[in-house]
């Protein structure tokens, strides 16, 4: 049924007074919300920050791993919160509370906290939010929070909006906010508060285009080598082309492409010198940053006979992306290469398998985007291969002796992969 331009008026107006009328959640401010308490640790272990300090470092999985957090000031004594971390892949400090009804503040609610940076020089920082049940969305601060440190205190606010996407629920949102560190790093946070209206000061990407707006990878673990790898992969290319070198094959993609040169070079030159082969694979990279290289004269100069591509794994598990996200983001991929390399024939690969099991949420996100890959393959210049169930026992369980992480291949896995391969590669060659 069409509604009158009056009673949309009236819906709009009540909407308006639900978000006006909506309170302020002072989330941390000088103690934690009524009911609420504070958490930190790493990935594996948090435990509640009961005194004035707390340290962690008993996750077995993280032997040197050290987070500790401790109540200090801002303006008076325990207003803050400060945490530090070295050797942790992750650490966190969080609000967690009773459940929370954050819809009526995702139409103009900000999140805003203020922030102390007095070491971050190879860390980064971002910030996170719950979204549903198995459901959390964050926003990266690396650069900016490095530039932050010793310039005293900083007010950041963003746009509740930057947490949420489509289908989200926010009506019983229990960990409302959480500040997470990579790296090495000591920060201080005061004032965390959601707000049912205010002006965000800090930006965040839109999460709709995201896989398909080129930018380079700026993690924190991923600042010092990234573009080093990058300017390398240049001048390799220059110096083939000035010595008159063919370069037959490339590879693109993410940390299982980057191992097969950084992880298994022998095996690399075993099953593919004779293609004088180039490795364009990032640990870390998404769709984005894949099309960023791209852009940027990673497959100029050269004219291979085959390229292998092989992307998207690290848009589910960085950001648990939507299946029809990740797909527009390869297929911009896809684009690129074609465009840039229209006489070369494009082998695509589904997404490897990871997770144990095959009920696993990022296997199962990566398969519905493997679903959809067969419609980006013409079979005369783009060829997809799916060979997934050769890293598989039967009952869809994924090994360890294949994948130590369940995730990258071993050595037995790149054999696997290469058995798996070959007959189509030696096809694409003739």
């Amino acid at each position: 049924m069409k509604l009158s331009h009056s009673a949309v008026l009236i819906l709009s107006a009540l909407a308006a007074s639900a978000a006006t009328a909506a309170a302020s959640l002072p989330l941390y401010v000088g103690q934690p919300l009524a009911g609420a308490k504070v958490m930190f640790g790493d990935f594996d272990v948090q435990k509640p920050l009961d005194g004035d300090a707390g340290r962690m470092d008993d996750d077995p999985k993280l032997k040197n791993a050290v987070v500790e957090a401790r109540r200090t000031s801002k303006d008076a004594a325990g207003d803050a919160l400060g945490l530090t971390w070295k050797d942790a892949w992750f650490s966190t400090v969080r609000v967690e509370s009773a459940p929370l009804d954050l819809r009526p503040y995702l139409a103009k609610g900000t999140v805003s906290f203020d922030l102390k940076v007095n070491e971050l020089a190879k860390g980064g920082l971002s910030v996170r939010m719950d979204c549903g049940n198995n459901c959390e969305r964050k926003v990266g601060n690396v650069i900016p929070a490095r530039a932050a440190q010793g310039k005293g205190w900083q007010h950041l606010s963003y746009a509740l909006s930057c947490f949420h996407h489509k289908g989200d629920d926010f009506s019983a949102v229990t960990k409302p906010f959480a500040l997470d560190g990579t790296g090495a790093g000591d920060v201080e946070i005061a004032n965390i508060r959601i707000d049912p209206a205010g002006k965000p000061n800090q930006t965040c990407p839109d999460y709709r285009t995201a896989s398909v707006t080129p930018e380079p990878l700026n993690e924190s673990w991923s600042i010092d080598w990234w573009m080093p790898r990058h300017e390398e992969k240049l001048a390799e290319i220059a110096r083939r082309k000035a010595a008159g070198e063919r370069t037959d094959l490339v590879f693109i993609g993410d940390s299982i492409t980057h191992h097969w040169e950084k992880e298994q070079p022998e095996l690399f030159k075993a099953f593919y010198g004779k293609y004088n082969p180039l490795d364009l694979g990032y640990g870390g990279d998404r769709t984005e940053n894949v099309l960023w290289r791209l852009q940027h004269g990673e497959i100029d100069g050269i004219d291979p006979k085959v390229t292998v591509l092989m992307i998207g794994t690290n848009n589910t598990g960085h950001r648990a992306e939507a299946p029809e996200l990740i797909f527009a983001g390869i297929k911009r991929d896809v684009a690129e290469i074609r465009k840039r390399l229209p006489k070369t024939k494009l082998l695509l690969l589904a997404i490897f398998p990871r997770g144990e099991k095959p009920d696993d949420g990022q296997r199962v996100n990566n398969e519905k985007v493997n679903a959809m890959l067969p419609k980006l393959a013409d079979n005369q210049h783009v060829f997809f291969l799916n060979m997934n169930k050769a890293f598989l026992a039967p009952d869809g369980t994924l090994s360890k002796d294949i994948m130590p992480d369940l995730l990258h291949p071993n050595a037995e896995g790149y054999k696997i992969w290469q058995r798996a391969m070959q007959p189509e590669l030696d096809k694409l060659m003739r």
